[in-house]
């Protein structure tokens, strides 16, 4: 099979869906590996790298799509190439589809296979391919809530952990997971004072026992939610129902209850969001501000720290691309199992369940 890695165009993404040792894990299984030139420079990955790897150097974009059989990216594909995907042509990236029906049509029109990362679920149900992102996006939360909540952010002026006889700032963490988890971690660190929300008592009772003692535990329901608006200074948004559009569990209305100078990290924005007044933003611009409340919308939070992103999303994508290769897609169709579950899309048609719910399409099996 030809694999290709073109270079990753949406705004401030400096992450690369490959490292050279996948490019050479790949080549020694037999397969060619196309890599457009300079797709690993973000990450400080230098073509020469690649090159004493196997994999063949290509000039542009549109080479890698028009040859590979398989694409390897980290984000959906941008509208400029979205007439470069092929019938047929397997593409294996984040696509977060229930955020943008423009994606979803252009897919479909394409009749190409689209895997998605954040779908896929191992035998344990876990979510392999999300996971090392989230932990990296829950982490930035804190150190980009930090930054914005200072006054020159148009923040309120406020130190995270405050100093002895200043109170420290407020963090709400609505959603438990992974994002949430690592968001509170850090927080915690810096000595804040952390609420976490969720809905599930059994992840409450296990963040309960983890977590330190400047972090306690709430369940999501209507009225906690409001009562902790009123007392943040920061919000992070982490809630995730995979494959699916993300619940809007802070309405519009309800940033007027919130101090002014307060910030909202809505990481959960790549999936639609969970605070209704969120859009997505960019590195170079990431912030805008509703009713005094400082928003920050980045859609590819972890694409700021690119090498680190880089190295811990193909760690854990490497052997999946393998396996995605070695069988091909008729294979992981008629055999199930995690490959399955990250099929979004097949030859025109809708696969998931969460993605032709967001849209009102049909699904086939």
């Amino acid at each position: 099979m030809i694999i290709g890695v073109p270079t990753e165009i949406k705004t401030d993404e400096y992450r690369v869906a490959m490292l050279p040792v996948g490019a050479e894990e790949l080549v020694a299984r037999g397969h060619q590996v196309l890599v457009q030139a300079g797709a690993g420079l973000g990450s400080g990955l230098p073509d020469h790298d690649y090159l004493r790897a196997g994999a063949e150097m290509v000039g542009s974009g549109e080479e890698v799509f028009q040859r590979a059989d398989l694409i390897v990216k980290v984000k959906e594909p941008q509208p400029v190439e979205f007439k470069l995907v092929r019938p047929g042509q397997l593409l294996f990236t984040y696509f977060h589809f229930a955020a943008s029906r423009e994606l979803t049509d252009a897919m479909l029109d394409s009749r190409a296979t689209c895997l998605a990362y954040e779908t896929l679920r191992d035998h344990k149900g876990r979510l392999p391919l999300l996971t090392p992102m989230s932990e990296v996006a829950g982490r930035m939360s804190i150190q980009e809530g930090a930054k914005f909540l200072e006054r020159p952010q148009m923040g309120r002026g406020i130190l995270l952990g405050g100093v002895p006889g200043v109170a420290p700032a407020h963090i709400t963490v609505l959603g438990g997971g992974v994002v949430g988890a690592n968001a509170a971690k850090i927080a915690a660190g810096f000595q804040a004072d952390v609420a976490i929300l969720d809905v599930d008592l059994d992840r409450l009772r296990y963040l309960d026992d983890v977590m330190p003692a400047n972090v306690n535990m709430l369940y999501s329901d209507r009225h906690n939610i409001l009562e902790q608006l009123q007392r943040a200074d920061l919000v992070i948004g982490s809630v995730l129902i995979p494959g699916a559009k993300a619940p809007r569990l802070v309405r519009a209305e309800d940033l007027r209850t919130m101090k002014p100078g307060s910030v909202i990290i809505d990481v959960a924005v790549d999936q639609g969001g969970c605070v209704e007044t969120s859009r997505p933003t960019t590195h170079s611009e990431p912030t805008f501000i509703v009713d005094d409340v400082v928003h920050y919308c980045v859609a590819n939070m972890p694409g700021a720290v690119g090498r680190t992103s880089t190295f811990a999303l193909c760690n854990a994508t490497l052997n999946w691309v393998v396996r995605l290769a070695e069988m091909g897609i008729e294979q992981v169709l008629s055999d199930g199992g995690p490959l399955r579950e990250a099929v979004n899309m097949h030859r025109g048609k809708i696969m998931n369940d969460a993605v032709g719910n967001a849209f009102g399409i049909p699904v086939e099996s």
